[in-house]
């Protein structure tokens, strides 16, 4: 939208900011914006386009071809400023495009391409991105947290669609659904990867698959857990990002065969359950098969010893065990309780069958929530782990939640509206590249020294959206580059949207 320009009047010519903060008010070299809400919004200084630079220079590498740096720069920016939609349509509307883009007739069908059909590797750029937040993030005590995230359709032809159990619904809906690893650390917490999962009605038509671009390595039939462990393979083998910890909710951890693959891996894991899942609360007796025998087929698995009480339901076990309260963290409404229990018990997954003779003892926490909710989890943490620890490692899953709905909410990740597998995990990729910057300058502000004469615990706490906004006048020019009037401000408006090959 052009319009007049508020300080040379020059109408049509110079873009009007339609930003819907009150009042934009330019101070030096630092950008200050007040509005009438109580949300509070830093101020950042336009050397914070320069670390954009600096940050995205990296991944052009990755982009073989100067028009793909051009438009990857152009989705970047789209990403990150304000908008009610992140596609495709309404980003080349509200993005000035670089000087070599703007002869192009058709900037939104060039976008489209490069985002649908493009042939530049995500995953060679999400390992460049991984490398990037390494240096900022990595940490021993590093924990990788699975979950998955949901993304609601109308139409049946978008890659993995169809009906079934949608997250941001709470309930079962038509919709695409992505396995994801987040990483966590004492510094702060960043998505690591991501894959679309996708149900038999997709891997049994190798007709859709070839429709929608699937590769051949992704068209087997796979559990959301199996996906999960060939991500973390994938991170882990990079050996950028340590950690020996693994936190999923119940959509994960009910699958003996995912909890064991942890295990193989000699990695730690505290993963919910659900409350129909049994054990033992002793540890039990089995007959295991003797030597061939003379009557029938011989007993080839052990079974459970006569007397030996019979494994319970975790929903039956909750109601006899005491719970204590726990203080997590210190939140900014105060402190962070609940009432918990954590208890050895011994697995009773398949006991008929004999699947579970010989297990090694397990942690369980149960944990009730204010609303009366009780939700369980099983673990195989050291035996002399102390429950104020399993607490506080169970609840670093927290940031993952948040870090998804910040993803759609601030950066558009469910507005992606192509059908396609590249299409799709490339829009991915520039969300996840886009919440990294937000991510590095969050920590870069945590970690700023206190100005003189101010207590640190005065300013408010720096979240995420709260970079992003601050950053909207500094990506939104007030006034275009020809602007003869406006041209001695430029040191203040005329902002270079070019981030990658600049």
């Amino acid at each position: 939208m052009y319009g007049a320009c508020g300080f040379c009047q020059n109408s049509f010519r110079c873009r009007t900011n339609t930003t819907p903060l009150n009042y934009t008010e330019p101070s030096g070299y630092f950008v200050r914006i007040k509005s009438l809400n109580k949300t509070f919004t830093p101020e950042l200084s336009p050397e914070v386009l320069q670390r954009l630079r600096v940050y995205a220079a990296p991944f052009q590498d990755e982009l073989r071809h100067e028009a793909q740096r051009s438009w990857s720069g152009v989705y970047l920016r789209g990403l990150l400023q304000d908008g009610e939609r992140k596609s495709i349509e309404a980003m080349v509307g509200r993005v000035p495009l670089p000087s070599e883009l703007r002869d192009i007739k058709e900037p939104d069908q060039a976008l489209q391409q490069f985002v649908n059909q493009s042939p530049w590797d995500d995953q060679k750029l999400l390992k460049r991105y991984r490398t990037v937040m390494a240096q900022s993030f990595a940490s021993p005590q590093g924990i990788y947290v699975f979950d998955d995230t949901g993304f609601p359709k109308q139409g049946k032809h978008s890659v993995g669609v169809q009906r079934q159990y949608c997250g941001p619904l709470g309930k079962k809906a038509n919709c695409q659904v992505a396995v994801t690893v987040h990483y966590v650390s004492p510094e702060g917490h960043f998505p690591a990867a991501l894959r679309l999962f996708l149900p038999d009605s997709w891997t049994s038509s190798p007709e859709r698959l070839k429709a929608v671009g699937v590769p051949e390595e992704y068209r087997q039939a796979k559990a959301k857990g199996a996906i999960a462990l060939e991500l973390l393979d994938q991170v882990r083998c990079e050996k950028l990002l340590p950690g020996d910890l693994v936190l999923t909710d119940a959509g994960y951890g009910v699958s003996q065969a995912f909890r064991h693959g942890l295990e193989e891996r000699q990695l730690f894991y505290i993963a919910g359950v659900t409350p129909e899942m049994v054990v033992f609360t002793a540890e039990p007796r089995w007959d295991w098969p003797e030597g061939p025998s003379t009557r029938g087929r011989p007993r080839t698995r052990p079974r459970l010893a006569e007397g030996n009480p019979r494994p319970v339901s975790l929903k039956s076990l909750s109601e006899s065990l005491p719970r204590s309260k726990v203080t997590w963290r210190e939140g900014t409404k105060g402190k962070l309780s609940g009432h918990f229990t954590w208890v050895r018990v011994w697995p009773g997954q398949d006991w008929a069958q004999g699947a579970c003779a010989g297990a090694a003892p397990i942690w369980l926490l149960i944990e009730e929530r204010a609303d009366g909710k009780i939700q369980y989890a099983f673990s195989n943490l050291p035996a002399d782990t102390s429950r104020i620890k399993a607490v506080r490692l169970w609840k670093s899953r927290w940031p993952v939640e948040q870090g998804y709905q910040q993803m759609k909410e601030e950066l558009g990740l469910d507005h992606f509206e192509g059908r396609s597998w590249r299409g799709f995990h490339h829009h991915a990729c520039l969300v996840m590249l886009a919440y990294g910057f937000l991510a590095l300058e969050q920590l870069r502000r945590k970690e700023a020294p206190v100005q003189p004469g101010k207590k640190r615990e005065a300013e408010p706490r720096i979240t995420l959206p709260a970079i992003r906004r601050a950053l909207q006048d500094l990506l939104r020019p007030m006034a275009k580059p020809d602007c003869t009037y406006c041209n001695p401000h430029r040191h203040v408006f005329d902002r270079t949207p070019h981030f990658l090959t600049e």
